[in-house]
């Protein structure tokens, strides 16, 4: 088996002897160890044979990347700029929705203060009504001091209503389902039909509100008399 240039071996077979050492240097001069030895090629030095293309192969990839290249993705501009527009409309809607919130609580604010005495004048309307019903009863002797002492509170009553906001329901002319309660009904033959009679007690509203409907007679016609037909009879 031949050794491989440049491999050990074949550096030690050709290494010379000493005395060709000295005759190649001179006399009295002794040659540095290995001057004679050319450096060692490594297997890299020799590169490897190509290879032959199988003959299956019949043509080359030229363009190796090309299966797995990826479509290109959107633009990410665009997808900022949608961003951006979902969140300005979202503020947007955002400062609607409170400023309608501020407004809806401003009313119920104000609508509080206005109507802040309600309940009470809604408990306190059953008294005027018994204190209503005893002046009746004192009109008959309106000379007397229990009757000029009533006359004195009842306008007080009324004064104090009044500042309150609460006006009485005016009970003349058509009857207004919207503020009169209907408690009866009564024939009457002048007139139309539907008319407020008289008050059997009083309804108040307070402001725009209404606090308690009128209860009221309202009129109605007569029924018609009906008389029957009679054919004339043939002899």
């Amino acid at each position: 088996m031949l050794a491989k240039p440049g491999t050990k071996q074949t550096q030690d077979l050709f290494a010379p002897t000493s005395m060709e050492a000295e005759r190649i240097c001179g006399e009295g001069l002794t040659p540095e160890p290995g001057w004679w030895q050319v450096p060692a090629m490594h297997d890299d030095a020799f590169p490897a044979p190509p290879t032959q293309a199988p003959d299956d192969a019949t043509e080359l990839d030229i363009n190796p990347g090309a299966d797995s290249a990826t479509p290109e993705g959107p633009d990410p501009w665009e997808e900022l700029e949608q961003e951006a527009a979902k969140w300005r409309e979202m503020a947007l809607r955002t400062a609607a929705e409170m400023d309608n919130l501020r407004k809806r609580s401003a009313r119920d604010r104000e609508e509080a203060i206005r109507y802040a005495n309600q309940r009470l004048l809604e408990e306190l309307l059953p008294v005027v009504d018994n204190f209503e019903m005893g002046m009746q009863a004192a009109a008959k002797d309106s000379q007397s001091m229990i009757f000029i002492g009533m006359d004195m509170v009842r306008r007080q009553l009324n004064e104090f209503l009044s500042s309150q906001g609460v006006e009485e329901i005016p009970n003349s002319g058509i009857f207004d389902p919207n503020l009169q309660d209907a408690v009866a009904e009564e024939t009457c033959a002048a007139g139309e039909e539907g008319r407020v009679l008289r008050v059997t007690r009083r309804g108040f509203r307070l402001r725009d509100r209404l606090l308690r409907p009128a209860s009221v007679v309202v009129s109605k016609l007569p029924a018609a008399a009906t008389q029957p037909t009679t054919e004339g009879v043939q002899a």
